[in-house]
């Protein structure tokens, strides 16, 4: 049955293989709290002593956060309903106990609420970059890396999927095709521009990709960024970087161990692959001036709906709150020309998309 339900997570409903292991997992946890006892046996006396096994569930000595316990019951409830209507199920587990899988509405605010992720500054981009020595080809990839994830603002798997030939140094666009192998999110095809937050940054990207396909001979169907090659250096027994080989990542995991050796190495502290997506967003929008060019900016980062941009990645930190606020001019007459100013912004922005 669980693989009959894995199987339709899937195909009938579209699912990544990463979602359904995050469903897999959560089942797991509740056949080891049930002792692997038949799933038909469930009930609301079950659900409820699962619920505050979680909560009073710990790992590594901490325990499971709200966020963790939400999405474990929001996964287990979700197989239940699909179980409770499988011939064979449909007389043994009732929609209302299922529906006891629900957390206190207090820890579900709480679970879901939007948290300010911590960002990378241009500067610190800057200053990781530059405390690379570079010694290989393998240093230059890695600047390279480092810098094409904070002017594309490209999701890590698909940076690590990405081919040669999906990127224009001329023109600094890149096409997001799935069809060429690009691992985007929900198998979108769009096409996006790096930013030109820096120039020096920019050349970095340029000079890597003119490498691979001069001196490396690489084809438009070789990875971007080729994974490390490892072998035996001549008289050695020990395995050793060689240098580089075209030959993709598999997801974005190397691209996070690349960024932690190289923050471990200069000093500096670590951000996440994904961090580098939201310093992209939040620095791009601080040079948007009309609602067009939010709108294209939005779109940029793959967002059909600007809502996603703004709510889930421009959110500022309260400083920034404060900061802005504080420069706001109140003035009477320039507060009038600039809501005419943005109201005609909008009508121009509406009236193109019914164009389209």
């Amino acid at each position: 049955m669980k693989r009959k339900y894995f199987r339709w997570l899937r195909e009938a409903e579209g699912f990544s293989e990463r979602t359904v292991d995050a469903v897999e997992k959560a089942i797991w946890n509740y056949e080891d709290f049930a002792d692997n006892e038949d799933l038909g046996k469930f009930c609301q006396t079950k659900a409820v002593s699962f619920k505050k096994h979680l909560l009073s569930k710990k790992h590594n000595g901490t325990p499971l956060s709200p966020t963790t316990v939400y999405h474990y019951l929001r996964h287990v409830k979700d197989f239940f309903a699909w179980l409770s209507d499988q011939q064979g199920y449909k007389s043994k587990i009732d929609l209302s106990s299922v529906s006891y899988l629900t957390l206190e509405k207090k820890l579900v605010r709480e679970a879901s609420s939007k948290r300010l992720t911590r960002i990378p500054s241009l500067e610190y981009v800057k200053e990781l970059c530059q405390s690379i020595e570079v010694h290989s080809e393998i240093d230059v990839r890695d600047q390279a890396l480092i810098a094409f994830l904070f002017l594309s603002g490209m999701r890590d798997s698909a940076v690590a999927s990405l081919p040669l030939g999906c990127y224009d140094p001329k023109t600094h666009i890149v096409s997001q095709d799935p069809s060429r192998g690009v691992a985007t999110k929900f198998s979108k095809c769009f096409y996006s521009r790096l930013l030109p937050f820096d120039d020096e940054l920019l050349k970095i990207v340029d000079d890597w990709a003119a490498y691979l396909s001069t001196d490396k001979c690489y084809g438009t169907g070789d990875p971007l960024f080729p994974r490390t090659k490892v072998g035996q250096l001549r008289d050695s027994c020990t395995l050793s970087a060689l240098g580089i080989e075209p030959i993709f990542w598999k997801g974005g995991s190397q691209i996070r161990q690349v960024l932690v050796r190289r923050s471990e190495a200069a000093g500096l502290e670590y951000y996440k692959p994904h961090s580098f997506r939201h310093a992209a967003i939040q620095n791009s929008l601080r040079y948007c001036r009309t609602a067009e060019e939010i709108k294209a900016m939005s779109q940029n980062f793959g967002h059909e709906n600007i809502g996603t941009t703004m709510l889930t990645y421009g959110k500022l930190r309260d400083q920034d709150v404060i900061d802005v606020v504080s420069s706001i001019d109140f003035s009477q007459d320039k507060s009038a020309a600039s809501q005419s100013d943005v109201a005609a912004d909008l009508r121009k922005l509406l009236k193109k998309i019914e164009q389209k």
